[in-house]
């Protein structure tokens, strides 16, 4: 297991200023960035996006209400459970998606000019890795009931999806 340091956390929170500020010539934030590009995978429901974006169902609603007003996404009912409420990305919504993931890998190129020859493929694959690991993480999470906690529990590593090697 990797060992956490601050530095590392602190990297990390840096390199998603340079994807904010990206996102931001597209009229993005990133959570709307991070939802669209769930969405672009497919129909989903408003508690499973809560799940997937690990953010409260308030905050979905909220997030998914902007992008509706925006033309961006749009609702529809489940053919086989009209109670159920899912999310569709518009047409509109990929355009802008796929403008925003030019443009943020873009700016991360231009940050990787900065790296020296022999990191370019360290870094390469450290993201290659990290996807991994992030979509091994959501996977055990969408298994465990609970999780995240809820807010202010300052429980947040009872109920913890278990590890997960990668495939």
């Amino acid at each position: 297991m990797l060992e956490a340091t601050p530095t590392g956390a602190r990297t990390v929170a840096r390199l998603a200023r340079h994807v904010e500020v990206a996102l931001a010539g597209c009229e993005l934030t990133v959570p709307q960035y991070r939802l669209l590009a769930l969405l672009s995978e497919g129909s989903i429901n408003a508690s499973t996006l809560a799940e997937r974006l690990v953010v409260s169902r308030p905050s979905v609603t909220a997030l998914v209400d902007g992008l509706v007003a925006r033309g961006m996404v749009e609702r529809g009912s489940d053919p086989s459970d009209r109670r159920h409420v899912t999310h569709l990305v518009t047409e509109l919504g990929q355009s802008v998606l796929d403008r925003a993931d030019r443009t943020a890998a873009a700016r991360l190129q231009d940050l990787s000019r900065f790296l020296s020859e022999e990191d370019v493929p360290v870094a390469r694959e450290g993201l290659a890795a990290w996807e991994r690991a992030l979509d091994c993480y959501r996977e055990a999470a969408s298994r465990t009931p609970h999780w995240p906690p809820s807010p202010g529990s300052g429980d947040t590593d009872r109920d913890a999806p278990a590890e997960r090697t990668p495939r």
